[in-house]
């Protein structure tokens, strides 16, 4: 494994922990990026701010000749509590560093700058991006959509994800589908509220969602190839106000996840359909929308995939890379796997029963080892994608 020095790995960690301390929700990453900033001119970096709105990038230009990689790290928490004791707990009510981005920020800073030491031994160019709003709102399609490949001449876009379900020191991808589409919905069901000893007066609502779930339930069971995985969960639902009235409108709101955009669209339209014949059955009506156009299939490209996998063997030695299963998270770094080859890989971050908890949970932390498998795996790529990548 690529030595991370003593002093870079506390500065790591220390920048992790100041990060979980004072977590932003996307578009409004204002201290990270400042942060982010700041560390890159001290590097000598060629820094560009205000992309997608607090969106970083720095940029080294190696001696020699080379491709133009970009290395991704994601900034912003999640709008949920923090439930540790650790003195590095959030400081901001309702908001936490739950799927450890933190980490992946002081990671990519930690490369930079181990990267900018060697700077005269660089091939190519190293666009170092720091993205916004990745939990639920498409930092990244922001970025493409403003021009951020063309601009700065991409060819290839490397990704890492810390997550708590692969052991410390092990690095994990595969080709093709890593990570599934994501799209969010609303159902607006529309009945007749009343008294409730007399439902026969009215058109419940509440008993049309109670079919609508149970009839979305059937779309994966019974309308979908069960070789294709792929997931329709109602995880909201919302009606009445007290205990003996009917209300007069009912809302749901869920997710539909696939690992072909094919299906994708499928699935959605059969969301559309089902939704307004259960409710009609009930003598209700449905009103469906998606939101936010959601996050594609996150899709490896297959030799970048193989080319990630031999790199950590090398650098981490072979027992700790290894091939993952696809997993219905989704990722909006898919967006710019769309546009270039790319990859995307887990870093394991599980040390034991306090870094076991999954990414999401109040509980979720790195065990801060990690950082240094991150760190020497994205110094890995700086070094010899841009020669040697596929």
């Amino acid at each position: 494994m690529i030595a991370v020095p003593d002093a870079l790995f506390a500065e790591a960690v220390a920048t992790r922990r100041d990060l979980h301390r004072h977590p932003e929700l996307g578009f409004a990453e204002v201290r990270t990026a400042a942060v982010v900033a700041s560390r890159l001119r001290e590097l000598a970096l060629e820094v560009h701010t205000g992309i997608a709105t607090t969106g970083v990038i720095g940029v080294l230009r190696g001696a020699k000749p080379g491709r133009t990689i970009l290395l991704r790290a994601d900034m912003d928490a999640l709008p949920m509590p923090d439930e540790k004791d650790v003195d590095y707990r959030s400081t901001v009510a309702g908001v936490m560093h739950a799927c450890g981005h933190d980490g992946h920020v002081a990671t990519l800073l930690a490369a930079a700058s181990l990267i900018a030491d060697r700077r005269d031994e660089l091939a190519g160019t190293i666009v170092f991006c720091f993205q916004p709003a990745e939990e639920g709102l498409g930092g990244a399609r922001v970025m493409v959509a403003e021009g951020v490949i063309e601009r700065f001449g991409v060819e290839r876009a490397y990704g890492l994800h810390y997550i708590g379900n692969i052991p410390t020191g092990v690095v994990a991808t595969r080709p093709g589908p890593l990570m599934a589409s994501a799209d969010s919905f609303d159902i607006t069901i529309t009945g007749y509220g009343g008294h409730g000893s007399a439902p026969h007066l009215t058109i419940d609502p509440v008993a049309a969602a109670a079919q609508t779930i149970v009839a979305l339930n059937q779309i994966v069971a019974r309308r979908t190839d069960p070789v294709q995985p792929a997931m329709v969960s109602v995880c909201a639902v919302h009606a009445g106000s007290t205990y003996n009235v009917i209300p007069s409108i009912a809302h749901l709101k869920g997710t539909i996840r696939a690992f072909d955009e094919t299906l994708r669209a499928t699935l959605q339209s059969q969301v559309r359909e089902v939704s307004a014949h259960a409710c009609a059955t009930a003598g209700a009506s449905a009103e469906f929308a998606l939101l936010n156009d959601g996050f594609p299939v996150t899709a490896n490209d297959a030799d970048q995939a193989a080319y990630v996998r031999t790199l950590a063997a090398s650098v981490l030695g072979a027992e700790n890379s290894h091939e993952t299963p696809p997993i219905l998270g989704a990722e909006d770094f898919s967006f710019f796997a769309q546009r270039v080859a790319a990859c995307f890989f887990f870093v394991g971050s599980n040390g034991g029963p306090a870094t076991a908890f999954m990414n999401h949970h109040g509980k979720f932390d790195l065990d801060e080892r990690a950082l240094a498998t991150g760190i020497a795996m994205m110094h890995a790529l700086a070094f010899d994608a841009p020669r040697n990548a596929p």
